[in-house]
């Protein structure tokens, strides 16, 4: 099948693309967005950049859509409205942003597309009325055990944590203080003075590629992800198929991705505080934890039935579109 997208979300984008799917993007606009600028004119070979008249001449199979403004952007390019005239799926990456737990989707009740969510949590929390709904876990290339831990460190993946505060769990860090805590990710570099003086050994360890992040990652002794109210992060993930023990608040999708022998995950600090330093302390411990980790993300979080979910939803999305008048 032919399908319409924009590269919203990188690692999202890499994954799909690992299918048999033909993905077509629009170029970059004045804005900065669109094209796949990304891949530093070598994306993959089933990835094409293609113009609106192209577009018009011959229109995708279906539409993946990831932000509302893409429907009117399907308009203005392509002449078409998603999900009308055009078969669409709107992929929800996050959790409601307000009224909890009555909170209704700003697509709510369009039965002519496809509302795709990341995670069971998410469906269950989003109100989406008569709009059909299915939830396609995350799928992610196995990077390989890489673990060593040689560090007596935490990893702490994430981006903007200083905007994000206290839906990324920032703030919970206070709590970590007698730990050495390297961050990574986009503005990281912000963390170290943010959290002085709560807590004066967080140091930014850089804003890596994957593979050079997912060494350094695999240096550490511990993940630590305190998320709580976010959808479920890929660099968690990412750090259990490296091998790595994971400390792990259990807000939304947690209970469902994380063992908890896999390090430790509880909603009480106290608890993870008191795992996190048995965990530097240990690390044998910390080692056989990994494994865990590792054993249940390739069981849940493998490429294979990821893109047989997306195949799945696309055929549905085409048959939406045909039995919706």
């Amino acid at each position: 099948m032919r399908i319409l997208m924009w590269d919203v979300h990188g690692g999202y984008t890499d994954s799909l693309l690992a299918g048999t799917h033909d993905y077509l993007f629009l170029p970059r606009d004045e804005s900065g967005r669109g094209g796949l600028a990304r891949y530093g004119g070598s994306p993959p070979s089933n990835a094409y950049e293609v113009t609106a008249k192209e577009l018009r001449d011959q229109p995708p199979d279906v539409v993946l859509l990831q932000r509302l403004e893409e429907l009117d952007l399907c308009v203005e390019h392509l002449r078409r409205r998603p999900g009308h005239d055009l078969s669409a799926i709107f992929l929800e990456h996050n959790t409601p942003k307000s009224d909890v737990p009555i909170s209704r989707h700003p697509l709510t009740d369009h039965p002519s597309l496809l509302l795709v969510h990341v995670t069971h949590f998410n469906q269950v929390f989003w109100d989406c009325g008569r709009t059909p709904t299915r939830v396609i876990e995350h799928g992610i290339a196995d990077p390989g055990r890489r673990y060593t831990g040689r560090l007596g460190r935490l990893a702490f993946v994430v981006n903007e944590p200083v905007r994000r505060w206290r839906v990324t769990g920032t703030d919970l860090l206070s709590h970590f203080a007698e730990f050495d805590v390297d961050a990574f990710g986009i503005d990281a570099d912000r963390l170290p003075e943010a959290m002085r003086p709560a807590h004066e050994r967080v140091n930014f360890a850089g804003n890596f590629k994957p593979n050079e992040l997912y060494d350094a990652m695999a240096e550490r002794r511990v993940y630590l992800h305190l998320n709580r109210w976010t959808s479920l992060g890929l660099s968690l993930i990412q750090a259990m198929l490296l091998g790595m023990p994971v400390v792990v608040l259990d807000a939304t999708e947690a209970s469902r991705a994380v063992p908890a022998t896999a390090g430790v995950r509880s909603s009480d600090v106290t608890e993870l505080v008191t795992a996190t330093r048995a965990l530097v302390a240990d690390p044998d411990e910390a080692q056989h934890r990994g494994l865990i980790a590792r054993r249940a993300a390739l069981d849940r979080y493998g490429l294979p039935r990821f893109l047989h979910d997306w195949d799945l939803a696309f055929k549905e999305a085409s048959e939406i579109a045909v039995r919706v008048p």
